[in-house]
């Protein structure tokens, strides 16, 4: 059986954060799923297909990396993935606070284990909310994602 990862988020945008998280995991699992979840009720600076070309441009290259939307539990959309694992980076103890909560009750709930891989140094500083604060106030955040986004 595969080992797959699903990296959900909402990544508006994606960030070199997220690229660390992402290629620090590969050697892990057979494949990991960038899943960029949908919800209706929040406002994104970058519509969803913006989102996933951007994510499909930073991976074009390298294998094990698949890309997909979806609406709803990220632990229901890993069981019809037939996904073991969900795959989060934390940058500090308030990360990991909060997706602990998260992680426990997907497995206890839903059977999926939660992976934490700890935000290298040089980049767990920077975050999808510090990138789009940046970009609002016409500031350079091309630092702090993976090409031009």
């Amino acid at each position: 059986m595969k080992k797959r990862a699903v990296f959900p988020g909402s990544f508006d945008p994606i960030t070199i954060g997220h690229v660390d998280i992402i290629k620090r995991a590969l050697p892990l699992f057979d494949e990991v799923i960038i899943a960029i979840g949908v919800n209706a009720e929040k406002n994104y600076m970058f519509p969803l297909e913006d989102r996933k070309q951007f994510i499909e441009e930073a991976f074009k290259d390298i294998e094990g990396v698949a890309v997909k939307t979806y609406e709803g539990l990220t632990a229901d959309f890993c069981k019809a993935e037939k996904a073991q694992y969900i795959l989060r980076g934390v940058r500090n103890t308030a990360d990991f606070t909060y997706e602990q909560t998260i992680a426990q009750a997907n497995t206890e709930v839903m059977d999926v284990e939660s992976i934490f891989l700890v935000a290298s140094p040089a980049v767990s500083y920077v975050s999808s909310s510090i990138v789009r604060d940046i970009a609002r106030n016409g500031g350079d955040y091309s630092g702090l994602v993976p090409f031009k986004v």
